[in-house]
C-alpha cells in the first residue's frame, strides 16, 4: 500500500510502498541499446528546465512506478500473479510509459536478502535469484524496450517511511555507501539514468521543537537540502553521468505548525510529504557536476488526503497557483527540470478526475512538458490503486485515458504483449470485412510461457517483413482438435473450430513495415505450437 496521513492540519504524506536497494560487489552490466526518440540517446543531463540527451535533444520522461522492492517481499509486487513479469513490462511500454521508477529499501540490498511472493510457474526464470539479481533482469529487459530506469531509495528498512534520510539503525553512511554501490553496479548502462535520493522527507515534531526534515535551516542533522548535496556529490563522484533527483519536504521548518499556541511565528504553509520545494529557489541544491539536478515533487488527490484547497470555492482554478508556489516556479523560471515522481488517485471522488485532468494539463503537452512517473502500476496501492487492475493484466482505462495524451512511448521495443485496454477478455467476433493483403511477407515466432495440468500460456510474435503497413492487421493460426482458447490480449482473439484469429485492436490497428506484434493467450488442452500462421492471409 501507499498511504499518507495528515498531521497538525498540514498535508503530510506517508508512502508505504516500493523498494529495491543494492547489495554486494559491482557487476558488469552491458549498456542498453540507445533509444532514438522517446527517451533519447545515451546518458541524460539538464539544460535550464529541460532534460536533454547526449545529442542535446529534449527528452520528456513519462513513466510509472512499479513498487514492492521496499516491502518485506524485497522484490516487485505482482510477480505472484498469472501475468509474467516481462509481459507486465511489455504492457507498460505499449501504453506509453517510457520510464520505470523503482522504489527500494536498504533491506533489499543486504547480503542474504531473499525475494518472496513469486509465482514459480509463471516466472520460472526468477527462481532462486536475489532481489538484486531480479532487479538486474528487469533493468535489462526494460532497456531492451527503450525504457529508462530511475532508482528510488524509498525506505531505510522495509518497516516503513522515515522523515529523515537516516534512522537509528540505518546511518547516513549506509545510505550513501549503498547509493555508491548502485552507481558502480550500473556504471556504463544507459538504461539507469539516476538516483531519487530519499523518498518523501517530511516534518516531525511540533514547532518550535521540530525534529523532521527541513529545507535551508542549516542544521546538518535535519537540513534535507544539505544532505541531498552530500549524497548527490558522493554518487556523482562514482557515476558523473547520473541525474540526481531531489524531492521536497512537507514543511520547510521540519516541524508541524502549532496552531493552538496563538503564536503565528510557529505556523507555516506545509504541503505533501516530498512535495514542498518552495525554498529550493532561495536555497538550491549545489552539485559538483553541472547540469545533473532534477527536482522531483510528489502530488496527490483526495483519495490520499482532502487538502483544504480541494474544497476552495474556486477549485480547480486555484490549483495552478498552488502548484506554482510549491514546485512549478522552478520549471517556469527555467531554474531546473521538474520530474513529478509520484502522483495518483483512485478516481472515486469526482474532484479527483478534475484534479488529474488539470494536473496533466499543467505539466504541458509534447516533449517540452514536465516529466513524471505515475503512482502506480500496482493495483495494490491502498490509497490510489493502479494502472493495472487486480489481475495484473488488464488495465484501468479511466486513468489511462487521462494520462495517454501526455505519454511519449519508448522506442526500440516494437510491438509487444499487452492486455486489452478495456480490462476484459477479447471475445467479440472477428471483423466481417476482409483485411487487406500483406505486401511482402511475414515471420512468426512462438514462445510457451507456462503450462499446467489442462492448459498453457503462450505468446505468438508476428512480424511484418513487407514493404507497406498492414492496416488493419489480422493474424490466424490453427491448433489441434481439443485445444480451445481461454483468453487473449493485445488483440481481439477468437476461435472457430481449430482456427484462431487475432484481429488488430482499435488502439493499434496498423503494423508498420519491420514492426512486430505479440499476441498473448491462455488455452485449455495439451500445450501446442500455433501452426499455419498467416498475416492477413499471407503465410509466415
Amino acid at each position: 500500500m501507499h498511504r499518507r496521513t495528515a498531521l497538525g492540519g498540514a498535508l503530510t504524506a506517508l508512502a508505504t510502498a516500493a523498494a529495491g536497494v543494492l547489495v554486494a560487489a559491482a557487476v558488469s552490466t552491458a549498456p542498453a541499446a540507445a533509444a532514438a526518440g522517446g527517451t533519447g540517446t545515451g546518458y541524460l543531463h539538464t539544460s535550464g528546465s529541460k532534460i536533454v540527451d547526449s545529442t542535446g535533444a529534449t527528452v520528456r520522461l513519462t513513466g510509472i512506478n512499479w513498487f514492492g522492492m521496499e516491502t518485506d517481499n524485497k522484490t516487485f509486487h505482482g510477480l505472484w500473479s498469472s501475468n509474467p513479469w516481462r509481459s507486465q513490462l511489455d504492457t507498460m511500454a505499449r501504453l506509453g510509459y517510457n520510464t520505470l521508477r523503482i522504489p527500494y529499501s536498504n533491506d533489499a540490498l543486504k547480503a542474504g536478502a531473499t525475494a518472496t511472493g513469486i509465482n514459480d510457474f509463471v516466472n520460472p526464470d526468477l527462481i532462486g535469484l536475489s532481489p538484486l539479481q531480479i532487479l538486474d533482469k528487469v533493468i535489462d529487459y526494460a532497456g531492451s524496450k527503450g525504457m529508462r530506469v530511475i532508482l528510488d531509495r524509498h525506505r531505510p528498512t522495509s518497516a516503513g517511511q522515515s522523515p529523515l534520510w537516516y534512522t537509528s539503525t540505518v546511518s547516513e553512511t549506509t545510505w550513501i555507501n549503498d547509493w555508491k554501490m548502485l552507481a558502480q553496479r550500473y556504471a556504463g548502462n544507459t538504461t539507469v539514468i539516476g538516483a531519487d535520493l530519499h523518498n518523501e522527507p517530511h516534518a516531525e515534531g511540533t514547532n518550535p521543537a521540530a525534529t523532521g526534515a527541513c529545507w535551508g535551516c542549516g542544521d546538518t542533522a535535519r537540513d534535507w537540502r544539505l544532505a541531498a548535496e552530500r549524497a548527490g556529490n558522493a554518487i556523482l563522484g562514482v557515476q558523473p553521468n547520473w541525474l540526481i533527483f531531489v524531492e521536497g519536504v512537507s514543511c520547510p521548518s521540519g516541524g508541524l505548525s502549532n496552531v493552538w499556541d496563538n503564536d503565528p511565528s510557529n505556523d507555516e504553509d506545509c504541503g505533501w510529504w516530498g512535495g514542498n520545494l518552495s525554498k529550493a529557489g532561495q536555497f538550491p541544491v549545489r552539485l559538483n557536476v553541472a547540469n545533473r539536478l532534477v527536482y522531483s515533487p510528489h502530488e496527490y488527490a483526495t483519495s490520499v488526503y482532502r487538502q483544504a484547497w480541494f474544497d476552495d470555492p474556486s477549485y480547480p482554478a486555484n490549483m495552478s497557483a498552488i502548484w506554482d508556489k510549491y514546485w512549478g516556479y522552478l520549471y517556469k523560471q527555467n531554474i531546473a527540470p521538474i520530474m513529478m515522481g509520484e502522483f495518483g488517485t483512485t478516481l472515486q471522488d469526482p474532484k479527483d478526475k478534475i484534479w488529474l485532468q488539470n494536473l496533466m494539463a499543467y505539466t504541458g503537452t509534447g516533449v517540452n512538458g514536465m516529466s513524471f512517473t505515475y503512482w502506480s502500476w500496482n493495483p495494490n496501492s491502498g490509497d490510489t490503486g493502479g494502472i493495472a487492475n487486480d489481475d495484473w493484466t488488464t488495465i484501468n482505462q479511466a486513468k489511462q485515458d487521462i494520462l495517454a495524451p501526455y505519454l511519449i512511448p519508448p522506442t526500440g521495443g516494437g510491438g509487444t504483449t499487452s492486455p486489452s485496454p478495456t480490462g476484459t477478455p477479447n471475445t467479440s467476433p472477428a471483423p466481417t470485412t476482409p483485411p487487406p493483403p500483406v505486401t511482402g511477407g511475414c515471420t512468426a515466432t512462438y514462445k510457451q510461457i507456462n503450462s499446467w495440468s489442462g492448459g498453457f500460456q503462450g505468446e505468438l510474435t508476428v512480424k511484418n517483413t513487407g514493404t507497406a503497413a498492414v492496416n488493419p492487421w489480422s493474424a490466424t493460426w490453427t491448433w489441434p482438435s481439443g485445444v480451445t482458447l481461454a483468453s487473449g490480449w493485445n488483440a481481439t482473439v477468437t476461435q472457430s473450430g481449430t482456427t484462431v484469429t487475432a484481429a488488430a485492436p482499435a488502439w493499434a490497428s496498423s503494423l508498420a513495415p519491420g514492426a512486430s506484434v505479440t499476441v498473448g493467450f491462455t488455452a485449455n488442452g495439451t500445450a501446442a505450437t500455433p501452426a499455419t500462421v498467416k498475416l492477413n492471409g499471407t503465410a509466415c
